[in-house]
């Protein structure tokens, strides 16, 4: 067990960085960055639309194999709605890609 003490700046810092963590537990914070030196919480409201349009692209895919088994055929606007799908998600990833590369 180690214990040591704060000023209340010091205590008012840490509970400013473990809020900004994500986390309410001291002691796995301070851990945490005793050996690893850093925490990084990635709130990405992109990360959250590339999800959203993951799922709408596997939709679609499943409707496509549904219809090409059923009557041979795929729709051109089905994949029109595919491609443009993989365009916005091309689109997101390199806007995470700069953010996370802007991290220091």
């Amino acid at each position: 067990m180690i214990r040591f003490r704060l000023t209340t700046d010091e205590d008012a810092l840490l509970k400013e960085r473990m809020k900004l963590a994500g986390t309410n537990n001291q002691e796995a914070f301070i851990r945490k960055m005793v050996l690893d030196g850093a925490i990084i919480r990635l709130d990405m409201p992109e990360l959250k639309r590339m999800i959203t349009i993951l799922g709408y692209t596997g939709n679609n895919i499943n409707q496509m194999t549904k219809r090409l088994h059923e009557s041979g055929r795929i729709y051109e606007t089905d994949l029109r709605d595919v491609e443009e799908n993989q365009k916005k998600l091309i689109g997101i990833a390199n806007e995470i890609l700069t953010k996370i590369a802007a991290l220091k």
